[in-house]
């Protein structure tokens, strides 16, 4: 069974930085492209960025030099960096596999940027 648990969200001023963590189990993580997602309250969610099983990654334009995403596959664990933090960052964010399944949803992690 899968299971991805995403931790390290929080309150934080703008400006500030968070590191956010997904920890997978009963998942062939290294051959799997990961990702982060996020969902503001009364919008879709989006994807925030993308790394392969071989470390190549992408960022969405609206955090593209702010945040970065990254992966240790001896831990099953993929990471994002948040830096620079915005109001318009707020959000429940989510890891998942690329494209998603809709098996592997956690519950997310609260981040909530003041201004």
């Amino acid at each position: 069974q899968v299971q991805l648990e995403e931790s390290g969200g929080g309150l934080v001023q703008a400006g500030g930085s968070l590191r956010l963590s997904c920890a997978a189990s009963g998942i062939i993580f290294s051959i799997n492209a990961m990702a982060w997602y996020r969902q503001a309250p009364g919008k879709q969610r989006e994807l925030v960025a993308s790394i392969t099983s071989y470390g190549s990654t992408i960022h969405s334009d609206s955090v593209k030099g702010r945040f970065t995403i990254a992966r240790d596959s001896a831990k099953n664990t993929v990471y994002l960096q948040m830096n620079s933090l915005k109001p318009e960052d707020t959000a429940v964010y989510y890891c998942n596999s690329v494209p998603p399944r809709q098996n592997y949803w956690g519950q997310g992690t609260q981040v909530t940027v003041s201004s």
